[in-house]
């Protein structure tokens, strides 16, 4: 999954123009030259490169004459390096995909869909990823994974302040009341690490306190819901208010989930996908719990990746082959054993949580029973950027929370106007 996601969104003029410039066959598809094909593949996570790799060796047996190159691009660059590239003709043949861009990039006809090719099958996959990565009638992109927020702390700095491992029955002021008893400015360690990430942090909180983000008819944001503001308010006052977190300048010097990986944070809210991290973190003994609930109950935001083929390759038959194999069982369950994330595919949610059993990733799979859509729109890039600017505003202290809430409203609610 992403991180900060004013890092990772550039312009959708660049998608546009590329759009523009595709000629009619690309956008049908093209086909593929007679003999051996080469295909590239665009990633960002060196996390789950291995098993893509095996998914890549395993697709080339049964596939002799197509080879499979992976292209990693960092996740800080992946979607301006895309975005490049589909202006340009480059892109790679299939990439990964985000729920926060399906909409443009198949809007914008730099996809090719998926609906209607020879064996066509997502029914192995969440409704609500099909129908997210569903534009105009047709899916756009085979669903990889799926992805929930948990709440990962530290064992050591737990036993050593003598608080109790978090539990299902925590809520906020059980963080709250840990956070101060972890919290030792001698010792340079922190009780938790509040940022204002959106997918990791804050989204989860106003859900937990009965807010919003977007309306469900999307012209519309719940940013000045006296709710809403609860819940970005309780992730704020960890920095503000009970001094627990790490300051936002601190965690823009140091990234908090490398803070928590180091032993300098005990708690930390975040996603499925960085558990390989915390595995190889040296001297590092952690575990996930729920996450604690809030006023309203328990909410966790649910995410996923999907895999999509870009409408201006010239192998769009290999292309598919390659793409329908992703989204088959076999590639699947490659993914669930390597423990990077959590399968898309139905039934393969155990053999990921088997895959360390030091932990209790279980956790993210119950939480499926509390998760919450992801919020998107059509063009979710422009909006989301803003939103992040503005929240980065609020975490550095130079903007208050009501004038930003007022900010974050009348920018979203614009770009959702725009559709």
């Amino acid at each position: 999954m992403t991180r900060k996601l004013s890092a990772l969104l550039c312009a959708a003029a660049l998608v546009a123009a590329a759009s523009a410039c595709s000629s009619a066959s690309s956008a049908a598809g093209g086909g593929d030259a007679t003999g051996p094909v080469t295909l590239t593949y665009g990633i960002w996570d060196p996390n789950q490169k291995p098993a893509m790799q095996q998914i890549v060796s395993a697709f080339e047996k049964l596939h002799p004459n197509i080879t499979v190159n992976i292209e990693l691009t960092p996740n800080a660059d992946y979607w301006q390096k895309l975005q490049t590239e589909a202006a340009s003709g480059t892109a790679p043949d299939v990439f990964w995909m985000s729920t926060t861009r399906i909409g443009l990039y198949a809007g914008q006809g730099q996809l090719l869909p998926l609906t209607g090719r020879s064996g066509f099958d997502n029914s192995p996959f969440p409704a609500s990823l099909n129908s997210i990565y569903t534009v105009g009638g047709k899916q756009y992109g085979m669903p990889k994974d799926y992805d929930t927020i948990g709440l990962w702390y530290n064992k050591k700095l737990f036993d050593a302040a003598g608080v109790a491992y978090p539990t299902a029955a925590w809520t906020w002021q059980d963080v709250i009341d840990a956070s101060k008893k972890l919290t030792d400015p001698a010792k340079g360690t922190w009780g938790i690490a509040s940022p204002d990430w959106t997918q990791e942090n804050l989204y989860n909180d106003i859900y937990q306190a009965g807010g919003w983000v977007v309306s469900p008819d999307k012209k519309s944001s719940g940013f000045t819901d006296a709710k809403t503001l609860a819940g970005i308010q309780y992730a704020l006052d960890f920095i503000t208010k009970y001094k627990t977190s790490p300051t936002a300048q601190q965690m823009t010097d140091t990234d908090p989930s490398q803070l928590f990986a180091s032993g300098k944070v005990a708690m930390f809210t975040d996603g499925d996908w960085d558990a390989l991290t915390y595995k190889n973190a040296p001297g590092l003994q952690a575990d996930v719990a729920p996450l604690p609930a809030g006023p309203q109950g328990r909410a966790t935001v649910i995410n996923g990746l999907a895999n999509v083929i870009y409408a201006r390759t010239p192998h769009a038959a290999a292309a598919w082959e390659f793409v329908r194999f992703l989204g088959g069982q076999q590639a699947n369950a490659i993914q669930a054993a390597s423990g990077a994330v959590i399968p898309a595919y139905h039934g393969l949610g155990d053999a990921w949580v088997k895959a360390m059993p030091q932990f209790h990733l279980q956790t993210f799979v119950d939480q499926l029973d509390h998760a919450v859509p992801y919020p998107v729109s059509a063009n979710t890039g422009p909006w989301a950027t803003a939103d992040q600017t503005i929240l980065d505003q609020i975490w550095a202290g130079k903007l208050s929370l009501s004038a930003g809430a007022q900010q974050l409203k009348s920018t979203t609610d614009a770009d959702l106007a725009k559709g």
